[in-house]
């Protein structure tokens, strides 16, 4: 029987427990198994490995985003780390120019010491089969990018990049599986941030990849036990936890996102709103066409200057002034000084983060409150 969303979020990954009939998974608060004789065990060793409470959840993840594979991090940046260790010194990645700030430290100043090579490009450009060379293995992208919700064409990045034998890596935390499936589109792998949508409920800092590609799971699997960056079997519990209402979670989300947007786009203190489900948002067609939903991000540019947005931002009420998103609750914050101020000055003007940009995660209040809220705090 196919089953939709809704009906999987809540059942993937989990049967009822057999010897106590649980309806969710044990914590298996334990560090190592025992074995009836040498190498013979009950499929698990070590709980960097593998552990009872994390393979459910990784079953699940791999269903909700239509994949063979999950795999689960101790945060989103050991699972962007991991793809990167699948490279070797000397090759080359391309990324998207408007990349969260934690994505680009980690590729400018990181892994740039062990030998890969990056540029920084515009995505969406009609010269992007320029930006490949002999030697590129990766394409690393967003999509909506983060803070600028520009939208790149998943299915035509990735008929390029596979013309020049270069994976496709997709960063969908702002989309969750609810809205948006980049495997079904092209891409070789998915990553999420769990500690976002995935989980909701800001309490879990958690990361995953998702593939179909065999030999490539079985490197990043590797991997994930070899550098050992995995959660702990609570924050797995918890994750699977929130998995449960993602999509009564994503619907609301995506709701009063196109509220607050319609409004903001609408108010003479905004010079300019960024949301992908505004008809005059120029990645509209695309995001209509490769996703069923536009999201709970929205970013938009107060009028005046940094003073103007620093006192809007301290005026919140029911907003709270904090980095991270997709919780419940509705965030904001300002991506030059915040999330983004890893990347230099002029890099941020060049893309367009200027100092009157503010991001909101737009959570599951009533959408009339949150609208008052910014509208007081706007003056």
């Amino acid at each position: 029987m196919s089953e939709r969303f809704e009906t999987m979020a809540v059942h993937a990954g989990y049967e009822p427990e057999p010897a106590t009939g649980a309806v969710m998974p044990p914590v298996y608060q334990v560090s190592t198994f025992a074995q009836r004789s040498p190498g013979q065990g009950t499929g698990y060793e070590y709980a960097r490995t593998d552990n009872p409470t994390r393979t459910p959840l990784q079953r699940a993840l791999a269903e909700l985003e239509g994949a063979e594979h999950a795999l689960v991090f101790s945060s989103g940046l050991a699972a962007t780390d991991a793809v990167l260790n699948t490279l070797k010194a000397g090759d080359h990645v391309l990324a998207g120019n408007d990349l969260y700030g934690g994505t680009y430290r980690l590729f400018s100043r990181v892994a740039v010491d062990r030998g890969l090579t990056f540029d920084f490009v515009d995505l969406q450009s009609c010269e992007l089969e320029d930006a490949f060379r002999p030697n590129t293995r990766l394409v690393w992208f967003e999509t909506p990018t983060n803070p600028l919700l520009n939208i790149i064409d998943i299915r035509r990045v990735a008929g390029i990049a596979h013309t020049h034998g270069a994976l496709v890596a997709v960063d969908n935390t702002f989309m969750s599986p609810y809205f948006q499936n980049p495997l079904k589109l092209g891409a070789d792998i998915v990553m999420h941030s769990m500690t976002k949508y995935l989980n909701g409920h800001s309490d879990v800092v958690m990361g995953c990849l998702m593939t179909s590609n065999d030999e490539l799971y079985a490197r990043l699997k590797f991997l994930q036990n070899a550098v050992g960056g995995v959660p702990g079997p609570w924050d797995c519990y918890l994750a699977l936890r929130g998995i449960r209402t993602l999509a009564l979670r994503m619907k609301a989300h995506g709701e009063n996102a196109m509220a607050v947007a319609n409004w903001l786009s609408q108010d003479r203190r905004i010079e300019r709103v960024a949301y992908p489900g505004l008809a005059g948002h120029p990645g509209h067609d695309i995001a209509k066409r490769q996703a069923s939903g536009f999201g709970g991000m929205v970013t938009f540019f107060v009028n005046g200057g940094l003073e103007d947005a620093r006192r809007m931002l301290e005026r919140v009420k029911l907003f709270t002034l904090a980095e991270s998103l997709g919780g419940v609750e509705s965030l904001i914050e300002h991506p030059a000084i915040m999330t983004h101020a890893s990347i230099p000055p002029e890099q941020r003007a060049a893309i367009g983060i200027s100092d009157t940009l503010v991001r909101a995660s737009v959570g599951i209040e009533h959408p009339d409150d949150l609208i008052a809220d910014l509208d007081q705090a706007l003056g």
